[in-house]
């Protein structure tokens, strides 16, 4: 599971690294998302990725076979505010393009 895991992870990172170096405004932007993603569950990898463990805690049952729930609310906390931060990258894009009229990252069409 650790190793889909990371394999996962290391592919969402890399495609958000090469999306954020993209000339387009809105690759960067789905870029930035993806790479935003990819540190969430690096976060909610590091609270432990358990299965068929006790969600509660009972009498009997080791504190160490139960994962963490800090990672756990700071990602659902990251989740929102990710994509509040992502609606408002999208509206200075829309913003942007309609002052310049391209969504070239630098303002300008680049040459063939």
């Amino acid at each position: 599971m650790e190793l889909v895991l990371s394999i996962g992870i290391g592919i969402m990172t890399g495609s958000g690294v090469w999306l954020i170096l993209r000339p387009r405004t809105y690759q960067v932007i789905i870029g930035l998302s993806l790479l935003s993603y990819a540190v969430n569950l690096f976060i909610f990898a590091v609270g432990g990725v358990k299965s068929n463990a006790a969600p509660l805690l009972e009498e009997g049952v080791d504190i160490s076979t139960m994962t963490d729930p800090v990672p756990h609310a700071l990602v659902l906390t990251a989740i929102v505010i990710g994509f509040a931060t992502t609606a408002l990258f999208l509206v200075v894009l829309l913003a942007a393009r309609g002052l310049t009229g391209t969504d070239h990252v630098d303002g300008r069409e680049q040459p063939k």
